[in-house]
C-alpha cells in the first residue's frame, strides 16, 4: 500500500475540470499538500495507508473557493456607513475613517476578522488591496491562508505611504520579500484610473512586465467615474488603460459594470480579466457587470466580495448565487450563468485571473490541495439530484465544514485551527468601541 498523508472519503466530488463533472462515492488521495489522485472509495481504500483518514459520507468536496477582490481589513468598518452612494460613502465616511483609524494593527486584526469568516464560508484564497499590505501578509502566513496581497498605489498620501513613488519602493520591497512564499504572492493594486496619474500607472505597467504580476484595479465601477473621465480627458478609463499599455491578461479589471458595444471583444483579445462583485454592486446602486457578455466574447470573469464595508459580508457561496441569479435576471434569460458555471467562476476562474490556475482552481492530480467539503445533509439542501446545483443555489455558508490549504487542515469540523476566534471577536469589539466612541463623542 502507499503511504500518503491524508485519504478524504466523499458522497460527491465535484473538480469543476471537467464541466458538469460529479464524481459518486470516490475518495481524494492528499501527499505533500497536492492531489495524488481521486479514485473510486473502495479501491481508495486498496491502493492507499493514509496517516489521517476522513469520511464523509454527506459531503460534496469542491476546490476551496477563490476571492479575487477583498479589502480584507475593512471587515472592521462593517456597518459603519451604509445605504450610501460610493463617492459619498468614500469620500465622507470611509476616506476620513480609515485616515484616522488605518495602522498595521487595524490592519493585523482586520484582516484576521476577514480570514477567519472566508475560511469558515470554504474560501481558501483572497486577492487584496488595501494599505499595509505588509500586515496582510503576515496574517495570512500565519494562518497558512492563501493570500494575493496587492501594493497599492495611490496618488493620495496616507499612513502607509506619503507620494507615489513611496508606495511603489515599498510595494517592490514586499515583493522581494515574499517572492519565495508558497502561499502568499503579490500584484499591483493602483486603486483606480481616478485616483492614480498616468506616470504612476506607467511604472506599474514597466515593473509588472518585469515581475512577471497581475496588476488589480478598480475599473468602470459606476456611470459618474466614467462620465468624469471623458469630461477631464476625452477618454473613458479603459481607453485610457490602453493607451498606457495595461490592457493585457495581467489586468484584473475589477467591477465593470459600465460597458459598452467595443468594450467586450477590446477586452477578450486583450486577454484581460474582469473580477464581478455582484452584492457591492447592488448594494451601492453602482450598476451591474454584463456577465453573460463578457462571457459569450470570451473573457475570463471571476468573483470577488469586495470589502465587509460595502457588501457586508465576505461569503463567496452567496456571491455566486447571487451572481448566477442576477445575470438570469438582468438578461431575462434563465439559461445565462447555469449553476456549474457559476462554481467555475468562484474557483478556476479566480485562480486563472492571479495566473495561478496550473497551481489551484479545481481538484486534479497534481495541484494544490486546496479544498472545501460541504455537508449537504441539511434540509434545506434535501433531496439531492443534482450536487452542484444544491451547492449554488441552495447551501449556506453554515453547510462548510472543512477546509484544507495545500493539504493543511484550517477548517476541522466547523472548527478554525490557526486562527482563535474568541480573540479575533475580543478585537473586533474593541475596535467598535473604539471608533463608535470616538464617531459619537
Amino acid at each position: 500500500m502507499q503511504p500518503i498523508d491524508t485519504l478524504i472519503h466523499a458522497r460527491w466530488i465535484i473538480p469543476v475540470e471537467p464541466d458538469h463533472r460529479v464524481l459518486e462515492h470516490h475518495a481524494l488521495a492528499i501527499d505533500k499538500g497536492r492531489i495524488v489522485a481521486i479514485i473510486d472509495s473502495r479501491e481508495a481504500t486498496a491502493r492507499y495507508r493514509a496517516n489521517e483518514t476522513i469520511n464523509l459520507s454527506e459531503h460534496a468536496l469542491i476546490p476551496g473557493l477563490v476571492n479575487a477582490h477583498t479589502h480584507a481589513a475593512m471587515s472592521l468598518f462593517r456597518g459603519l456607513a451604509d445605504d450610501l452612494p460610493l463617492m459619498d460613502w468614500l469620500n465622507h465616511h470611509i476616506w476620513p475613517a480609515e485616515g484616522k483609524w488605518v495602522s498595521p494593527e487595524f490592519v493585523r486584526d482586520g484582516t484576521e476578522l476577514a480570514m477567519a469568516e472566508m475560511l469558515k464560508s470554504g474560501t481558501t484564497c483572497f486577492n487584496d488591496m488595501y494599505f499595509f499590505p505588509d500586515a496582510t501578509a503576515r496574517a495570512a502566513q500565519a494562518a497558512g491562508m492563501r493570500a494575493c496581497v496587492g501594493l497599492i498605489l495611490i496618488d493620495f498620501p496616507s499612513a502607509w505611504a506619503a507620494t507615489p513613488q513611496e508606495y511603489l519602493h515599498k510595494g517592490l520591497q514586499l515583493h522581494d520579500d515574499l517572492k519565495h512564499d508558497g502561499l502568499v504572492t503579490t500584484a499591483f493594486a493602483p486603486h483606480a484610473p481616478y485616483t492614480v496619474a498616468d506616470a504612476g500607472l506607467e511604472k506599474v505597467r514597466m515593473y509588472a512586465d518585469e515581475l512577471d504580476i497581475p496588476v488589480h484595479m478598480h475599473v468602470h465601477e459606476t456611470a459618474h467615474e466614467v462620465e468624469q473621465a471623458q469630461t477631464a480627458s476625452g477618454k473613458r478609463p479603459l481607453e485610457r488603460l490602453s493607451g498606457l499599455g495595461l490592457m493585457s491578461p495581467r489586468l484584473l479589471a475589477v467591477h465593470m459594470t459600465q460597458l459598452i458595444d467595443g468594450e467586450f471583444a477590446a477586452l477578450a483579445q486583450a486577454n484581460v480579466n474582469v473580477v464581478h462583485c455582484p452584492e457591492s454592486n447592488l448594494k451601492l446602486g453602482s450598476g451591474v457587470c454584463p456577465v453573460p457578455k463578457l462571457l459569450a466574447a470570451g473573457v475570463n470573469v471571476a468573483l470577488g466580495t469586495d470589502g465587509a464595508a460595502s457588501n457586508n459580508d465576505l461569503d463567496m457561496l452567496g456571491e455566486l448565487r447571487t451572481a448566477a441569479l442576477l445575470a438570469k435576471g438582468a438578461s431575462l434569460d434563465p439559461t445565462a450563468v447555469p449553476a456549474h458555471t457559476a462554481l467555475r467562476l468562484a474557483t478556476l476562474h479566480g485562480a486563472k485571473a492571479l495566473g495561478r490556475d496550473a497551481e489551484f482552481g479545481s481538484l486534479i492530480p497534481g495541484k494544490a490541495a486546496d479544498v472545501t467539503a460541504i455537508d449537504l445533509s441539511d434540509l434545506s439542501t434535501q433531496p439531492v439530484y443534482d450536487p452542484i446545483s444544491q451547492i449554488v443555489y441552495s447551501a449556506t455558508r453554515e453547510q462548510v465544514t472543512d477546509v484544507w490549504v495545500a493539504g493543511k487542515r484550517l477548517l476541522a469540523d466547523r472548527q478554525l485551527t490557526t486562527l482563535d476566534e474568541n480573540a479575533i471577536r475580543r478585537k473586533a469589539q474593541e475596535w467598535r468601541d473604539k471608533i463608535f466612541a470616538a464617531n459619537h463623542g
